[in-house]
């Protein structure tokens, strides 16, 4: 099961701390162009780092990191420890106040096939070889992914409530409005804790594919390199991560919506519907804010919105399941968003496999509902498939089933922010001594 270690963070100089909403970046897959130029204005913002640019962007960030250390920007904790992490935040349309709780570590990079870390979606091989090359370059980890353990007795919950007594700071509101504080638990006898907890659990990776499937292609390159002279204790074996309980009601999932930018074939929104209708039924709404009211809990039920106010709640015939055809799970196939993109996607507007579909140009993926309403009736996008949540419990069976979901099914919310901690995997941190204190 999965392995933990206490890590020495690199976190911004105690002056530079105070404002550390100044230096925290969004993760390097969520960035818009428009905060990426924001952001780099400010000379010792995280995201030079996590999501550097020129001709030669790694050896750049490379080169910035070295000189933030020179010059005391980033400082490394004298102590190893477990960083403590809450989130707390508010959704749209609620008073309520949640708080994430989680804690950062590093945790021992297994292949899929090991059945340690399990994934739910699949990556780009491009976008794997571009974290990899940063990872290589500057043996430094920038962002946490986001890993969930399922704890029903919540042991580790009170250390870290006791921990976010004395917290090292917070940001006052993040991009995306959530507020992040962090603390550390330095207690050998507390982390040996978290390790057993770990110990006896498997990890779902909620957000950071990408990231983490960068972390496995530079340990395979360093492995490789290494020989018989490979310990399995280097320090390039562990991968950054944010662990939460996947078992608490903090945890929020929100939909993201489909929206086609253009009808294959020249096709009319009559001739959409027409062919929508041998494989759903089709009900016709007044008012397109009622979507998502309309379809909330009902399985393999959508809105439909094709602009100048048509909305249709369109909702898959029972007995047209069975027609599925696609070689997945069960699990996979029970899913409204494979119900879509088999039906909709491949029967309907004949873009053919996965693959393809995951290729397609003519798919836009959308979090915000009145935005994918706008951009039909700015004539942006043809029609807009408005969707609702996956359950944890439809993560978990997908996961435990060895499959994978259709692209952009999950948005885990709130994300977690770069540079509020940095790891080093550097070669130097193979031979501190508190990692052989606390190896299993």
């Amino acid at each position: 099961m999965a392995e933990i270690q206490p890590l020495r963070g690199w976190r911004y100089n105690s002056e530079l701390s105070q404002q550390i909403d100044a230096y925290v970046s969004p993760l390097f897959d969520v960035v818009s162009v428009k905060q990426r130029e924001a952001l780099y204005r400010n000379p010792l913002n995280s995201i030079h780092l996590s999501v550097p640019r020129g001709e030669d962007a790694a050896g750049a960030a490379a080169q910035r990191l070295r000189e933030w250390q020179e010059q005391g920007v980033l400082l490394q904790d004298e102590l190893p420890g477990i960083y403590v992490y809450y989130q707390y935040f508010r959704l749209a349309g609620s008073s309520r106040e949640y708080c994430r709780k989680g804690f950062m570590c590093h945790i021992r990079a297994t292949d899929w096939a090991e059945n340690v870390v399990l994934r739910h979606e699949n990556t780009l091989p491009a976008a794997v070889n571009d974290r990899a090359e940063l990872l290589a370059r500057t043996g430094f980890q920038t962002s946490a992914t986001h890993g969930l353990y399922r704890d029903d007795a919540f042991e580790l919950e009170h250390y870290m409530d006791e921990a976010m007594r004395s917290p090292l700071y917070q940001t006052e509101e993040d991009y995306q409005g959530a507020r992040d504080v962090l603390a550390v638990i330095q207690d050998a006898r507390v982390i040996r804790q978290f390790q057993q907890v770990l110990a006896q659990r498997e990890v779902i990776l909620a957000d950071g594919h990408h990231r983490y499937e960068g972390s496995l292609a530079y340990r395979q390159a360093r492995r490789a390199a290494a020989g018989a002279a490979y310990t399995g204790h280097e320090a390039w074996n562990f991968h950054l991560m944010y662990l939460t309980n996947a078992a608490a009601d903090d945890l929020r999932i929100l939909p993201t919506h489909r929206l086609v930018l253009e009808l294959p074939g020249g096709l009319t929104s009559a001739e959409l519907l027409a062919r929508l209708a041998p494989y759903f039924t089709v009900l016709p709404l007044e008012d397109a804010y009622d979507l998502p009211e309309r379809i909330a809990g009902k399985p393999w039920a959508f809105g439909l919105y094709l602009g100048e106010g048509q909305a249709y709640k369109i909702r898959l015939r029972p007995e047209v399941h069975e027609l599925l055809a696609w070689d997945t799970t069960p699990e996979v196939k029970a899913l409204d968003l494979t119900v879509l993109h088999y039906f909709v996607l491949e029967k309907v507007l004949g873009v053919t496999g996965p693959e393809a579909q995951r290729q397609w140009s003519g798919t836009a993926y959308v979090r915000n509902f009145p935005e994918c309403l706008a951009r039909v009736d700015r004539g942006e996008a043809r029609a807009a498939f408005i969707t609702n949540e996956v359950t944890m419990a439809e993560v978990e069976a997908v996961c435990h089933s060895g499959s994978v979901m259709p692209p952009k099914s999950t948005f885990f919310y709130p994300k977690t922010i770069g540079g509020f901690l940095f790891s080093s995997i550097q070669d130097s941190e193979t031979f501190a001594p508190f990692y052989a204190a606390f190896r299993s």
